[in-house]
């Protein structure tokens, strides 16, 4: 998964507006298999069901924004706890 880096440096967690980093391979690899194992959910508490591309992880490090299909989901429901 590759963003444009200018896009990249535009985009901003929309609860704090602080900035968002890629998410490394390892990241999205545990979480996808938290998906396959049916243990996963988002901030809405909604199970998620598809597996990410890859993910765009909050500075602070407690959530991360799912990308599907090269579009990065900043829906804040739909974030995925890091901390969990």
């Amino acid at each position: 998964m590759a963003l444009d880096a200018q896009l990249l440096s535009l985009l901003v967690c929309p609860e704090t507006r602080a900035p968002l980093k890629l998410a490394d391979e390892a990241t999205i690899a545990r979480i996808n298999q938290k998906i396959d194992e049916a243990n996963c959910q988002n901030r809405a508490g909604k199970k998620v069901e598809r597996a990410l591309e890859g993910g765009l992880i909050r500075a602070d490090g407690q959530w991360l924004y799912p990308i599907w299909d090269d579009i990065p989901d900043l829906i804040i429901e739909d974030a995925i706890s890091l901390t969990a």
